[in-house]
């Protein structure tokens, strides 16, 4: 049985954090109406990188760890990168906090959380509710570059994906590439890439 004083808490962690996303968004994409997203940014590695690689693409990041969050920002400040910010949040939070004017070029997703077992695959990000979500948020042949070291769930994802009528996995190569911690630890690892139908 859960604990009720435990859900309050979480309900009302989320609800503070939701309520700062809905603040804080607007005005980090107020000069900004094509941005670069990574879900799940981890430690901050890859943005960064690809940040510092691509100057004229504004960049977000998102993580709901906090040590994750920290040691992210503390790369960026280190590199003064003004073109990049990361953020405490949920990717689907995230996404509702969302001007409507602001459109996603890219979004990477690597090594996400695989929810291996089946009574939790349920919450596994890439279902076809949050494919729908995410088309409406990018452009035209926005991308999506998904990589994961766990095979079943690349399977699963690529299914659902290529099933879904807002995306079309195209066979190209991998927009840039950076180790993450993740993919320094797998010993094997697939990755696909889906763009937005027009």
């Amino acid at each position: 049985m859960e604990n009720p004083a435990r859900s309050l808490a979480h309900f009302s962690r989320t609800k503070e954090r939701r309520a700062a996303l809905d603040e804080k968004v607007p005005s980090v994409l107020r000069d900004h109406d094509r941005i670069t997203l990574e879900i799940g940014s981890g430690h901050g590695h890859f943005l960064n990188a690809y940040a510092a690689a691509h100057p004229k693409q504004f960049c977000i990041g998102i993580d709901l760890i906090m040590d994750r969050f920290e040691r992210s920002e503390k790369k960026r400040r280190r590199a003064a990168l003004d073109n990049l910010v990361f953020l405490r949040a949920e990717a689907l939070e995230f996404l509702n906090s969302f001007p409507e004017t602001t459109k996603l070029t890219d979004t990477f997703i690597l090594f996400p959380d695989p929810w291996p077992k089946r009574r939790h695959h349920k919450n596994r990000l890439l279902q076809a509710p949050f494919l729908k979500i995410l088309a409406q948020h990018s452009i035209p042949s926005g991308r999506l570059c998904f990589r994961t070291d766990h095979a079943e769930y690349f399977e699963s994802a690529l299914k659902v994906v290529s099933s879904h009528p807002d995306w079309s996995v195209v066979k190209e190569p991998w927009p840039f590439e950076l180790e993450t911690v993740f993919q320094a630890r797998a010993p094997t690892y697939q990755s696909w890439i889906a763009r937005r139908n027009p």
